[in-house]
């Protein structure tokens, strides 16, 4: 089967059989719990389109989990990871000093949010980030509670695990968790109770929070407040301005250091460079990643000059914490991803694809509940009833894979998984992003079909 349209390309039915013979051999030397999400091999990519194994053609709009805000393969990356391989592929910043890793904190320093010196460091992983800038803090506060809240994903390892609220998919029998973590309700206004105004269930959640200071810690114990401006795992719920706002409220009043993790959210997904920044609130450490380095592995805290100073020589960094070729990576990318004109086309292309979706929506209101995020960070929840709001993981499971089918790679999200969720290139055209949703709209209405459900 072909098709002649601008992106897409199939050449055999997806899966193809080479696809279908790498699957195989990966399900046959990799545990089940390293699992994935498609059933494709890819072989290249460009900007948002991926080529299988297969010769099939696809466009992107899963971006590597949020990895990929400047697109597969950008130029000035490649050719800056091509220039850096031939100099200095490794040495350790413990070791030595190299101009890329200083530059690259030395940026960040300067595009992350607050009017005050900053420093920033550099690892390797988003889960690395977040439990290093959880270091930091107890370091510098001489206190042990982490708050956390309700949906979150914070990461893999023990304390990020521990922190990350969705319990079968990652935590289940990996206990023990660490100690000193307490969780707070987060406000999903979608899921609030029938008959509650958006503003009153709000108000609700901000009187929630004196309460839990009073139930579950006393602030004075507390050392960081962590915290996902739109929750990522969670299913892009966006926090409330209003209750941002009274988290740094609080966090001034009690002496507590607030942390924004922005490692999905962060460099221009929402159409801002940090998704903090729609709020106005300024947190005193910050976590990035992901579209950090387009797709190179590392991560940074960037924070308040005299905390991130707390620890003591050689109590932070790794072996390949701020690699030169991920340095280099990052860059390429930082000036990409922090041009003016560049932002402003994450803000379009989030417009476009909230205004298709919503179109979706109304179009299945027995099946589509809630179509949310900020910018080009976008799911469509699924759901049985729309009063009972029940999750339906069935029909994200059916959507997810009749896209992939059809040449559009798309994944699920949420507390329940049954969201869809969408992170296209940033600066991906409107051509493409207009033919992507043309086969998630068919999709939809092939599921919706399937199951049975009516308009």
């Amino acid at each position: 089967m072909t098709t002649t349209a601008t992106g897409i390309r199939l050449v055999t039915s997806i899966p193809g059989p080479k696809s279908q013979a790498i699957v195989a051999r990966r399900e046959a030397a990799i545990p089940q719990g390293n699992a994935r999400l498609t059933p494709i091999s890819i072989a290249s990519a460009h900007g948002s389109l991926v080529t299988d194994v297969d010769g099939n053609q696809l466009i992107d709009l899963a971006g590597g989990i949020g990895v990929l805000a400047v697109g597969h393969t950008p130029s000035a990356v490649v050719e800056a990871l091509q220039n850096q391989a031939q100099e200095l592929i490794h040495m350790c910043a413990i070791v030595s000093t190299y101009e890329s890793f200083v530059a690259v904190a030395e940026k960040l320093n300067v595009l992350a949010p607050g009017d005050f010196q900053k420093k920033t460091v550099l690892m390797n992983t988003g889960a690395e980030a977040v439990e290093t800038a959880v270091h930091i803090c107890r370091n510098y506060q001489r206190r042990q509670g982490i708050v956390v809240f309700e949906g979150a994903y914070h990461g893999r390892t023990n304390l990020t695990m521990s922190m990350t609220s969705k319990f079968n998919l990652f935590k289940k029998g990996f206990g023990p968790f660490a100690p000193e973590v307490y969780r707070f309700p987060y406000p999903n206004v979608y899921r609030r109770p029938e008959g509650m105004s958006e503003d009153g269930f709000v108000d609700w959640h901000l009187s929630l929070l004196d309460q839990a200071f009073m139930a579950q810690v006393d602030p004075s114990h507390v050392a960081a407040i962590v915290i996902e401006p739109v929750q990522g795992e969670g299913g892009f719920v966006v926090a409330p301005f209003a209750w941002l706002r009274r988290l740094r409220e609080l966090a001034d009043e009690h002496g507590i250091l607030l942390v924004s993790d922005e490692i999905q959210a962060g460099m221009g997904r929402t159409g801002k460079l940090w998704a903090i920044d729609h709020s106005g609130v300024v947190p005193d450490l910050l976590t990035t990643a992901k579209s950090l380095a387009a797709g190179m592995p590392l991560s940074a805290v960037v924070g308040r000059a005299e905390v991130m100073d707390a620890p003591h020589p050689g109590g932070l960094g790794g072996t390949y914490s701020g690699n030169p070729l991920s340095c280099v990576a990052a860059l390429a990318a930082l000036d990409q991803i922090s041009a003016p004109e560049f932002l402003r086309r994450s803000a379009e292309v989030g417009e476009r694809l909230r205004s298709r979706l919503e179109t979706i929506k109304d179009q299945h209101p027995n099946l589509i509940g809630d179509v949310r995020g900020l910018g080009s960070m976008l799911v469509m929840e699924f759901v049985k009833d729309q009063k009972a709001k029940t999750p339906w993981m069935e029909a994200t499971a059916a959507v997810t894979a009749e896209t992939v089918k059809r040449g559009v790679i798309t994944i699920r999200a949420g507390l329940y998984s049954n969201c869809v969720r969408f992170l296209p290139a940033l600066d991906i055209t409107d051509g493409l992003l207009d033919e992507a949703l043309d086969v998630v709209d068919e999709s939809v209405a092939q599921v919706a079909s399937d199951l049975g459900v009516t308009a």
